[in-house]
């Protein structure tokens, strides 16, 4: 059995002259459509199912609930529109399959088995709060077992809606009509301006993309173009960025330490070791002199602090110690690149090296 629920604040119907007028004026256009039981509800039969429709101010009718999207397409099904009209159910189907040829496929279709039971599963999830909402009448398709229904639902677009008014004929159905007309035609405005958001919206992500993939190919050349951390490096006279690139990359590498054995350094080299990573140490074995003394004396009062060694006596070359692995440098790093020169990874050990200092 299928029956159809409604608001407690809905008045239930007394058959009374002013109905019986109504009732008249609907089975002539759609022939007979009721009985009514000892409780003054007005029932209609069929074979194996129950309708129950209750006359109520239709003004309150929240018509935008029961509009559903089915296929793509928003549609009422045949028991909601039904139940608008006032009329049965199963009347209804009888008048538009009498004047079938004014409705098309893309006026009316008939929900397949799947599209049912997923309709009735959201109907009985919304149950409860539709029993709870105010000033809206409500249709339940609806058993204890949702059963009884032999014959799966019909549902009309907007074309088919405007269609069963010509159908029916009563004026509650015109006026019904003119009603669901208008809210579609509301819904169908907020979704085109909907889209056109959307469309602004989408336009602004395509852009952001395009701007992001430009941003990322930029990165990926400078990335190429920097100087990789090879075993040998040689620059030429000039070079002097890429070779203070070279160096700073040496220098971020570090996990542990970092030495520098080098006779002649000055602030540059200050700079540079500040860009190893925190808690990294840094040593640089050098020889003596005022004004570098002085400037390492104010960098390690406002940061990491750095060691120097002074050198026991002049060396020729110049050496960087990153943790376990020593390169031989071939200017002093405040000099790389102004003349031709490189920078060559040794197999010989850091200690080896400290150890030769002495």
């Amino acid at each position: 059995m299928i029956a159809f629920g409604l608001h407690e604040h809905c008045g239930k119907i007394n058959l009374n002259k002013k109905m019986a007028k109504k009732k008249n004026n609907i089975e002539d256009s759609i022939g007979p459509v009721t009985k009514h039981n000892q409780s003054n509800e007005v029932i209609a039969n069929s074979e194996d199912q129950q309708l129950v429709v209750a006359n109520c101010d239709r003004k309150n009718i929240n018509i935008e609930s029961l509009i559903r999207t089915i296929r793509g397409q928003k549609v009422m099904v045949d028991f909601d529109l039904a139940m608008l009209y006032g009329v049965q159910n199963k009347r209804l189907n009888e008048q538009v399959k009498r004047n079938i040829k004014r409705f098309p496929a893309d006026f009316m279709f008939q929900l397949t088995k799947e599209e049912w039971n997923i309709l009735k599963s959201q109907i009985a999830t919304s149950k409860q709060s539709e029993n709870q909402s105010n000033g809206v009448l409500k249709s339940q398709n609806a058993t204890s077992s949702w059963g009884g229904t032999r014959k799966l639902p019909y549902a009309f677009t907007r074309e088919g809606i405007g269609m069963l008014s010509s159908v029916l004929g009563s004026d509650t159905a015109i006026e019904m009509n003119i009603r669901i007309m208008r809210v579609f035609t509301a819904a169908h405005q907020i979704m085109e301006n909907n889209a056109l958001l959307f469309q602004k919206v989408l336009h602004i992500e395509q852009h952001q993309q395009e701007t992001d993939e430009k941003i990322e190919h930029i990165l990926t050349r400078m990335e190429d173009n920097l100087p990789k951390l090879l075993p040998e490096q040689i620059f030429a006279t000039g070079c002097v960025w890429d070779a203070w690139a070279y160096v700073s990359e040496l220098v971020r590498s570090a996990q542990q330490r970092i030495e520098l054995i080098d006779n002649f350094v000055d602030d540059r080299v200050l700079s540079l070791l500040m860009k190893r990573e925190k808690g990294v140490s840094a040593t640089i074995h050098s020889r003596f002199t005022k004004d570098f003394l002085t400037d390492l004396e104010k960098h390690n009062k406002q940061y990491e602090e750095v060691k120097f060694v002074q050198l026991p006596h002049k060396n020729h070359d110049r050496f960087l110690i990153i943790d376990d692995t020593v390169y031989l440098l071939g200017a002093s790093v405040k000099d790389m690149g102004n003349g031709l020169c490189a920078v060559t990874k040794l197999t010989a050990t850091p200690e080896t090296v400290l150890r030769l200092l002495k």
